[in-house]
């Protein structure tokens, strides 16, 4: 649903280059407006997190989908696709997130998620992380989206397993999904780095 091998089959009819300005200009200003704005207006930051649902996720896709994973539009490009996924599955990443935070311990604590999460509480997590990205330290919300992914990841190949002796077709899908949100995690870890050193355009 959200693979990046999908989002490349977004067909765009603008120059490469004059995609690229929009990509980075829109993305730098989306960041600026909330932090500017941030805390003292709840309203707006709950406006760029359900930035989705009101512009639609090919528009984001025709924006930042083929931006860099080390850039600013690729860093958010991979974090509201992260969030569409939860919003429009919740159920399914629960159960993968139950299955991956026994494994990662660590991340589970990065990324901030109650014991037990279901579907709600996924939705409430997913929107913390998004938020974060305006409302607190941007390098920190990266690394907790990545942290989220990384659980996901591993769940995700957990339930492949299972799913093999029953349905190889499916646990094929499954596996590439696992393989995608690991890329997604460690794109996010390099962006963060990158942003506390000054370098994520």
């Amino acid at each position: 649903m959200l693979d990046p091998r999908e989002a490349d089959k977004v067909v765009g009819g603008i120059d490469p280059a004059v995609q690229a300005e929009l990509a980075h200009a829109s993305a730098q200003g989306l960041v600026a407006r909330g932090r500017q704005e941030g805390p003292a207006d709840p309203e707006l930051i709950q406006r760029l997190v359900s930035l989705v649902e009101n512009e639609g996720l090919e528009t984001l896709a025709q924006l930042w989908a083929h931006a860099p994973a080390q850039s600013l539009p690729g860093a958010l490009w991979r974090v509201y696709a992260l969030r569409e996924w939860v919003r429009r599955d919740p159920r399914t990443v629960a159960e993968r997130y139950k299955l991956g935070e026994q494994r990662q311990s660590v991340a589970r604590v990065v990324a901030g998620a109650v014991d037990a999460p279901g579907p709600a509480e996924m939705l409430q997590l997913a929107d913390a992380v998004l938020s974060g990205l305006f409302t607190g330290e941007l390098d920190v919300a990266l690394a907790r989206a990545a942290a989220f992914a990384r659980i996901l990841s591993t769940g995700s190949a957990l339930d492949a397993d299972w799913l093999d002796g029953s349905d190889r077709r499916q646990a094929a899908a499954v596996t590439r999904r696992a393989e995608s949100l690991l890329t997604t995690a460690e794109a996010l870890d390099r962006a963060a780095a990158l942003w506390r050193q000054g370098k994520l355009e």
